[in-house]
């Protein structure tokens, strides 16, 4: 997988999304609208977006089955970890999921205060690995239990710009009760 880094990698991720978001034939964007699409929305890059946090190990309680409501059917995760982490002086807990189904790979959506307001009212995912979108927004700290994470790279699920895509969404374990005001933004202004 390439990973650009540098003071510019935030910017060089964007806008190779929305060259993608227009012109791949697989864009969750609607082939009608792809002529008129200008780029996605984002919040300016926070800093203070990038949390080093300890992966603990997750408990033994049953997988979670979530019904996509598509041609996917359910998907079937297993808790593969905790997220500890501080943001904005909050302590915060975020669940990764392990796929076992779909593909495989870890999973990592959410949903925040911002959610329905400034950004997509069912949330955002963080990463998912299958489809190689950790990118730069999770780094694995060497030897410890500590990983970086980082939410300017927060991104919405394809079903927040056509209903013909089917997504899971954040269980309640994955809500985090504060904004975070980094990623992307709604697509949709009005």
């Amino acid at each position: 997988m390439y990973r650009q880094a540098g003071p510019d990698a935030l910017a060089g991720y964007r806008a190779r999304r929305d060259e993608l978001f227009q012109t791949h034939p697989s864009s969750p964007i609607p082939e009608a609208d792809r002529a008129a699409f200008r780029g996605l929305r984002y919040y300016p890059p926070d800093p203070g977006a990038r949390v080093t946090a300890r992966l603990l190990p997750a408990g033994d309680e049953p997988p979670l089955v979530i019904a996509t409501g598509g041609e996917d059917g359910d998907i079937v995760y297993r808790r593969a970890g905790v997220l500890h982490f501080e943001l904005g002086g909050t302590a915060c807990r975020l669940t990764v999921f392990a796929m076992t189904t779909y593909g495989g790979g870890l999973f990592l959506p959410f949903r925040d205060a911002t959610a329905g307001a400034e950004t997509y009212g069912a949330g955002r995912y963080l990463f998912d690995t299958v489809k190689n979108t950790d990118g730069l927004c999770l780094e694995v700290v060497p030897g410890s239990d500590e990983v970086v994470i980082d939410f300017n790279y927060a991104y919405n699920p394809s079903c927040a710009y056509d209903s013909r895509w089917a997504c899971p969404l954040a269980p309640p374990e994955n809500r985090l009760t504060i904004p975070v005001r980094a990623g992307e933004m709604d697509f949709h202004t009005g």
